[in-house]
């Protein structure tokens, strides 16, 4: 099936080559998002592989359906970037990669936790410059510190294990009980107002749905504890930024780690150190000395990347061949 990738970076084209090893595919890679103005690149191909910020609207699958268009394949896990009642009715078909490595999203998870906390990156600039000096670099002990998990799929269930390592105190709220975290971690389930209460760290590992839509607001804010740490690696519309920034002008937000951001489709996994960052609240973000941005990496390593790779073309195959499509996304 001839399928043209979007979004793709020298990384992908190792993996994905890798995984085509026996050339079973024929792929064509663009480094380009998918929008309304690129989509024409994909005239002639049954399939469109496609990242996170890729454009997939009802105009764009519209006019994918015209050029020919049959299969979309997501090489991600979420799908909010998709009109997926649309793709059903123009007959397109939507997979996804459902699980890569929870353990790279969690690790990154803790990383950001402890880079906040430690301020390991001050620590390491400092240095560096000859300054020995520990004046601002206090941190606090995780052990027995509450830890309130949004979400307690794969991720957020690794997330538990290794903060449970810590003598971290856990608890959650998820609609959905995950018995490994209740009854193997000792996980307690609260509602959202009993969490954001509760917590000295917040973690975020749910997916980006109407009713999860700014999640983290000022409402949700007022809630929490003062100096509370919020760290998010799912997506970025979890937490209205200008609510953040509120918080953490006044105190109340003592850490903020991020690494998926509301507007981020036009900032990350691009080279921008030569152009000036138009947006503005992004900007405000990058000037507080206890926020800790990166961008969208938790999902980096050479495992996940690997797996997202055989993932996506065993999808692919199983629709050229009509096999079941375990990893179907169907409209509601």
């Amino acid at each position: 099936m001839k399928t043209a990738f979007f979004s793709t970076k020298p990384y992908d084209r190792v993996y994905f080559d890798a995984a085509n090893a026996d050339g079973a595919h024929e792929i064509i890679y663009f480094e380009t998002r998918l929008t309304r103005v690129t989509l024409k690149l994909a005239e002639g191909c049954s399939c469109v592989c496609a990242f996170v910020n890729d454009s997939l609207d009802a105009s764009v699958l519209i006019a994918l359906a015209k050029q020919g268009t049959k299969l979309v394949a997501l090489r991600c896990a979420g799908f909010n970037n998709v009109d997926v009642n649309s793709a059903t009715d123009l007959g397109i078909t939507i997979v996804r990669v459902p699980a890569y490595s929870p353990y790279a999203v969690a690790e990154h998870t803790v990383a950001l936790m402890l880079t906040l906390n430690r301020k390991t990156y001050w620590a390491h600039s400092r240095v560096r410059e000859g300054n020995f000096s520990l004046d601002g670099l206090l941190g606090f002990d995780m052990h027995g510190k509450t830890v309130g998990i949004i979400g307690t799929g794969k991720i957020g269930e690794c997330t538990a294990r290794i903060m449970q390592g810590f003598g971290c105190r856990l608890i959650a709220y998820d609609k959905y009980r995950n018995p490994v975290c209740e009854n193997e971690l000792g996980m307690d389930y609260v509602s959202q107002d009993q969490l954001f209460s509760r917590a000295d760290i917040i973690t975020l590992h749910c997916p980006l749905l109407s009713e999860t839509h700014h999640l983290i607001n000022h409402d949700a804010i007022a809630k929490m504890k003062r100096d509370v740490m919020i760290i998010n690696t799912s997506r970025g519309a979890l937490i209205d930024t200008k609510a953040a920034i509120d918080g953490l002008k006044s105190g109340k937000i003592g850490y903020l780690g991020i690494d998926v951001y509301e507007e981020e489709e036009d900032i990350f996994f691009e080279d921008k150190t030569f152009e000036i960052l138009t947006d503005d609240v992004f900007a405000r973000l990058t000037t507080f000395p206890n926020v800790m941005i990166t961008g969208h990496q938790a999902y980096f390593t050479r495992e996940a990347v690997a797996r997202i790779a055989e993932t996506t073309l065993e999808n692919i195959t199983a629709y050229e061949k009509g096999k079941e499509l375990a990893n179907q996304v169907k409209a509601d």
